[in-house]
């Protein structure tokens, strides 16, 4: 009888605690309570604090933005002056017109695009082939091999640009010289860890019965990979296409040592070469004109970006 009474005891606590689970998983915890936001005092200053804090961020982040565009429709005097104008006086839309020609934008423009899907080419190539090996074929040392890579990213990288010039000068055992070739833009981009280490966690969340379904149904590995993994895997191949691009798009240092060259620069470097000679409005159309692209594909795929890099990070 005493143990039908303890056994009763230890149902009802666990009911108990099973329902005090379940209300405390329903509540929401914020900053602001729901009694004190429900007060009108309180409701007051969560939405003033709250206004100022994105007028505070959007101003930080636009604010350069728009002075950069509003730049480029102003005379040469309006940009320089002291204290500077919030609004053009008068607007010249000739300046964004005269810079496309002055500077060569389109030629600037084709050589960066040029370089960039190579670079995207390259990346999707090697960084998906080193990624899938180390997730899903696990080789020897795999994991020390994806530790020393991860390694590389607590390095800045300007510490690495005089060994990779000096390397792209006298390329070992094949003895050539990459400068102003587009090879010396695509190589270096080829050893991203970071991609690699995105695709190897998307590649890790895959269900493991998949690929041992295709290999029952006799595909090789790079037949799973191809007709497999990669179909599903568009989100995270969207986020390292985008960074790869972007990446090369706004890189500065390195294509200014590696393309002397005039008519091999890219965009940022052009401009840069060019920016003696040229008023400071046309200059800033310029500059507005490179930034776009790259605000485009943002706009356009900022969507994927969260989803790809949030794809890998739950199994199920």
């Amino acid at each position: 009888m005493a143990s039908n009474t303890f056994v009763a005891r230890r149902r009802a606590s666990a009911q108990r605690g099973t329902g005090r689970r379940i209300v405390g998983q329903g509540r929401q915890r914020t900053l602001i309570s729901p009694a004190q936001l429900a007060r009108p005092r309180g409701r007051t200053v969560y939405w003033i604090v709250f206004a100022l804090v994105t007028a505070l961020f959007t101003l930080a982040f636009l604010g350069p933005l728009y002075w950069m565009v509003t730049g480029g429709l102003k005379t040469t005097q309006e940009v320089v002056q002291s204290p500077p104008t919030a609004f053009p006086t008068s607007v010249h839309t000739e300046n964004y017109s005269r810079a496309w020609t002055v500077m060569d934008l389109s030629r600037l423009l084709f050589n960066t695009l040029y370089y960039a899907f190579g670079a995207l080419a390259f990346q999707l190539l090697f960084d998906v082939a080193a990624a899938y090996s180390l997730s899903k074929l696990r080789p020897i040392f795999g994991k020390v091999i994806l530790g020393m890579m991860l390694a590389t990213l607590m390095i800045p990288a300007t510490v690495l640009v005089v060994p990779q010039y000096l390397t792209v000068l006298d390329v070992p055992i094949v003895q050539r010289n990459l400068l102003n070739s587009p090879w010396v833009i695509w190589l270096p981009s080829v050893t991203n860890a970071f991609n690699i280490f995105l695709l190897k966690r998307f590649f890790d969340s895959i269900p493991r019965e998949l690929l041992d379904a295709a290999a029952i149904d006799g595909a090789s590995p790079l037949r799973t990979l191809r007709s497999v993994v990669l179909p599903i895997s568009r989100p995270i191949l969207g986020v390292v296409s985008i960074f790869a691009i972007v990446g090369v798009w706004k890189d500065f240092l390195w294509p200014m040592l590696t393309l002397p060259d005039p008519s091999k620069q890219t965009l940022n470097v052009g401009i840069y070469s060019l920016a003696g000679g040229v008023p400071e409005n046309i200059l800033i159309a310029a500059l507005t004109i490179a930034s776009v692209p790259t605000l485009i594909v943002f706009l356009l795929f900022q969507r994927n970006i969260m989803s790809g890099l949030t794809a890998g990070g739950l199994k199920g």
